[in-house]
């Protein structure tokens, strides 16, 4: 069984031991209450190790497991994610800061800061069936961002130290290029579109952009000061950068490579995610405690969402039900939570209290459930949404029938339509981003990674847009 800890985390500061028991109180009743008429809830805590300090996370989707690097015990922590147990611990090196999946090859990549002792960093690659170490790489000075190229199947490493992008082949597991980035590279992201890596660079106000074929430098663009983090905009072709230091959102066109809007946020934004049901992109800033909601085609703020807890840290959408996560860092004392806001009406419609030092999430689609990395009290929360599996269909379901996921490995099939307008259908990722346009018949899907993925099927007669859960093996 897993245990549900209220304890007290580690923390600076003695607080008032009386103030102390009325938190714990008031934490109580809270979860307690937590199931009671919502459909999300915290459905478990997963405790660590007393030294640990869980900094990261990614999802496994071919073995649906989760991953969590750990800066306290420089492990990554390996939890089922049909049980929420903790199924293995991997070694890796000193300063796990930053993961990476690699669906084509089932691997997981672990980028280690290094020690202040030794100026070496490390990718340790993680292979994603055994969970066994299977090969170290040597990384630039200090790493602090992976992300994947699935059409070159490359893995890229922004290294904030030496002020370069390593490029790692996932089938060989060798560096196959050293890139020349700005300074100081922070966050990454990946452009489908146009075969085109993004490069945040914090100490110089650029991002750069790198050809995801050749690995050479495409251009610079310059933003404004402190880029921080980036997501891409696939239907409008964007990519979005936030400023950590002037409280705006740098749009950059995928195309020209050119910043075509600034918008303005809170104070500090420090995380983005994008909403493609609704075609949104959602801003957290850390020092007004508030989420910037952004129309992705007119580049318009059309809400801002205030949160009951402090500093939001991390972001991420779920395609199952369409709702936004928001993790809350938050000072010692104030609380921490991640609070769910939906995708359609922009509302805060649940605030769940968890760990101390909230500050990374992860979809499990499989479960649908949020993984929580909570760096101050050595936990990891497991959020669960009660509309579990995918709605095949805009009609009610039965309660407690659980919903199956069709298993393909070369096509999906989708029935043939009388109507003259047949309505667009698309295949996601589990991020929600869209990977296939899919047409009645069958559809050739053996060119993408294994793992799950969502058909979007709208339906015309009630205006809505159904979900069919698909799992793509080999």
């Amino acid at each position: 069984m897993i245990r549900v800890s209220l304890g007290r985390p580690r923390t600076r500061g003695n607080p008032n031991s009386n103030l102390t028991t009325v938190w714990r109180l008031c934490a109580l009743a809270l979860l307690l209450g937590a199931s009671i008429g919502h459909p999300q809830w915290l459905e478990a805590t997963v405790q660590l190790d007393s030294a640990s300090a869980p900094y990261a996370l990614c999802y496994n989707s071919q073995n649906n497991k989760v991953y969590c690097a750990d800066l306290g015990t420089n492990n990554v922590t390996v939890i089922a994610g049909d049980s929420d147990r903790v199924i293995a611990t991997v070694p890796v090196d000193p300063g796990p800061y930053a993961l990476c999946y690699n669906p084509t090859n089932n691997k997981v990549y672990c980028a280690n800061y290094g020690s202040y002792l030794n100026e070496d960093s490390t990718v340790i690659i993680i292979d994603g069936a055994t969970d066994s170490a299977i090969a170290t790489l040597i990384a630039g000075r200090r790493p602090r961002a992976l992300c994947y190229n699935p059409q070159g199947n490359k893995i890229y490493c922004a290294n904030g130290g030496s002020n370069n992008v390593i490029v790692i082949d996932g089938a060989s597991n060798s560096v196959i290029a050293t890139v020349a980035a700005g300074v100081g590279p922070r966050a990454l992201c990946y452009n489908p579109t146009d075969q085109k890596v993004y490069c945040a660079n914090s100490s110089d106000s650029s991002v750069t952009v790198i050809d995801g074929t050749g690995d050479s430098v495409l251009a610079t663009v310059l933003v404004r000061r402190g880029p921080c983090a980036l997501c891409y905009n696939p239907q409008n072709n964007k990519v979005y950068c936030a400023d950590s230091g002037r409280a705006k959102v740098s749009v950059i066109d995928g195309a020209s490579d050119s910043v075509v809007a600034t918008v303005p946020t809170g104070n500090t934004p420090l995380a983005l995610c994008y909403n493609p049901t609704n075609n949104k992109v959602y801003c957290a800033a850390w020092g007004t405690s508030d989420v910037t909601v952004i129309d992705g085609a007119t580049n318009s703020v059309i809400a801002t969402v205030v949160l009951m807890r402090d500093e939001p840290y991390a972001c991420c959408y779920d395609p199952l039900n369409n709702k936004v996560y928001v993790a809350d860092h938050g000072d010692w004392g104030s609380g921490q939570g991640v609070s769910v806001i939906d995708g359609v009406s922009n509302d805060t419609i649940r605030t769940i209290m968890t760990g101390y030092g909230s500050r990374a999430l992860c979809l499990n689609p499989v479960q649908n459930r949020v993984y929580v990395a909570n760096y101050e009290s050595s936990t990891i929360s497991v959020i669960r949404d009660s509309m579990s599996g995918v709605e095949e269909s805009p009609k009610p379901q039965v309660s407690g029938r659980k919903q199956e996921a069709t298993v393909v490995s070369s096509a999906i099939w989708l029935a043939p339509t009388t109507s003259p307008k047949p309505h667009a259908a698309s295949l996601l990722d589990i991020s929600g981003r869209k990977v296939l346009d899919l047409k009645p018949g069958a559809n050739d899907v053996r060119a993408l990674p294994p793992g799950v993925y969502f058909v979007r099927e709208p339906q015309a007669q009630a205006q809505t847009q159904a979900l069919r859960k698909v799992v793509v093996t080999r």
